[in-house]
């Protein structure tokens, strides 16, 4: 099969890889940016436009929601086979407003919000009504303008705090909190609604363990797919309608906060396939990596997923992430010693290229071609099993397989909060045969 990746931002060396292991031509498409530039190098094709190949693809996989949506729609009338985001399903997810009404019209319980576009009155909406509040921004903004709050002078705080700094680049809404264990649900859409198996799913998106320090997006996550979900039940099988009036064919997820009387309050919706989550859940996928996607696109379901099982990923990197600011000759070149050339069922490489690096051979240190770092987001090791601690072990062993001579870094708690949260969400009918 032939295969057009449009991924601004390069981050599905992983699955690219693993298709072209399985014989499939690959061209891949990364927005030009001295991030990326190394990204994939000497491993895929990288191509300067995604224009003059679509035509040439099978299959076009569209791996993100902030630039060429308006493109691939046309595309699509084309009659050209593609899995990704289209102009309207990328409204719900970058304007939360859009997104929320889009759970109202479906009967989906929301929490209270407001949208705001001026720090001015959004300060003093929380000194009018003095509660505590979490600020969520929208559009492609910073993940560190997400904050909940502990008290209504904190929120306060940082609205003055990001006003100073100028940090505004979109409206934000403010968002109401309430206490709850957060849980998300996905699926894979296309014509006739969802394939089987919901992808049930808990984020660790904070930079160090305990949830302490900076949001990163994500360090971690557990997920596993099951038939029968409580969760997709309440907020994606009642939205299933309105997948199919805008036209979408990919991964849907919805992040949720699952109140202490049970009710499921829907948080965000993500309108693509979620990083590194693609990534771990290539660790439960059965069957070619690039077929079961042409299935999507034209309305089959390859039932490609294992079902029941659990799959653990933990996020490596190395400084200055999650900042960045590094120039690339500081974070490209590293070797990840342990890997090797082709893909493994649970390394999933991320910002890497082909390099050299010194080995050590019948008692001599010689150069050998080996993966290194193309930047600071370096790869995404998973693991399975039947409990969330038996994935847990599988995925960190991996981890301590690897040597790096450059401070990598990784929590090192991921799934540990299951523990308590399982059990509590059993009880309300949630999760259930899951075990930690």
């Amino acid at each position: 099969m032939k295969i057009l990746v449009i991924d601004p931002c390069a981050l599905s060396l992983d699955w690219t890889m693993r298709c072209q292991a399985e014989g499939h031509k690959v061209k891949w498409y990364v927005k030009p940016d001295d991030k990326y530039r190394y990204v994939g190098k000497g491993i895929v094709e990288r191509v300067d436009s995604p224009i003059e190949w679509a035509k040439w693809a099978d299959l076009i996989f569209f791996t993100d929601n902030t630039r060429y949506t308006h493109m691939v729609d046309e595309w699509r009338k084309q009659g050209i086979a593609v899995v990704g985001p289209n102009s309207k399903s990328t409204e719900w997810e970058l304007d939360r407003g859009v997104g929320m009404n889009v759970f109202k019209k479906c009967g989906v319980p929301t929490i209270a919000s407001r949208v705001f576009s001026d720090y001015d009155v959004a300060i003093s909406y929380v000194k009018r009504t003095m509660k505590r509040y979490v600020s969520k921004p929208s559009g492609d903004a910073d993940k560190a303008l997400s904050y909940c709050s502990k008290t209504p002078e904190d929120m306060v705080f940082m609205l003055e705090r990001w006003k100073k700094l100028g940090k505004i680049k979109s409206p934000f809404i403010l968002q109401e909190f309430v206490p709850g264990i957060e849980m998300a649900v996905g699926g894979w859409f296309s014509k006739g609604g969802f394939n089987l198996g919901f992808c049930e799913n808990w984020e660790f998106k904070k930079l160090m363990n305990d949830d302490m320090g900076v949001a990163t997006g994500e360090q971690g996550t557990v997920l596993r797919y099951v038939k029968k979900s409580k969760l997709a039940d309440k907020v994606l099988l009642p939205c299933e309608e309105e997948l199919e009036k805008v036209g979408y064919v990919g991964h849907v997820d919805v992040n949720c906060i699952i109140a202490d009387d049970g009710t499921p309050y829907p948080l965000e919706w993500t309108m693509r396939p979620g990083w590194p989550l693609f990534n771990i859940q290539q660790a439960l996928h059965v069957g070619d990596h690039a077929e079961w996607l042409m299935d999507l696109a034209e309305g089959r379901d390859g039932r490609n997923w294992e079902l029941n099982k659990i799959a653990l990923g933990v996020v490596l990197s190395i400084p200055d992430y999650p900042y960045s600011h590094l120039i690339r000759q500081e974070v490209t070149g590293i070797p990840v010693y342990g890997m090797k050339l082709s893909p493994e069922p649970f390394v999933h490489p991320c910002e890497m290229m082909l390099g050299e690096a010194p080995h050590q051979e019948n008692g001599k240190i010689l150069n050998k071609r080996c993966l290194v770092t193309a930047g600071d987001y370096v790869m995404v090791q998973s693991g399975t099993g039947s409990t969330v601690s038996e994935a847990k072990g599988i995925s960190y062993r991996g981890l301590k397989a690897l040597q790096m001579p450059n401070s990598p870094m990784y929590r090192t708690d991921i799934g540990n909060r299951l523990k308590k949260q399982l059990p509590l969400l059993q009880k309300m009918g949630y999760a259930t045969g899951m075990e930690f």
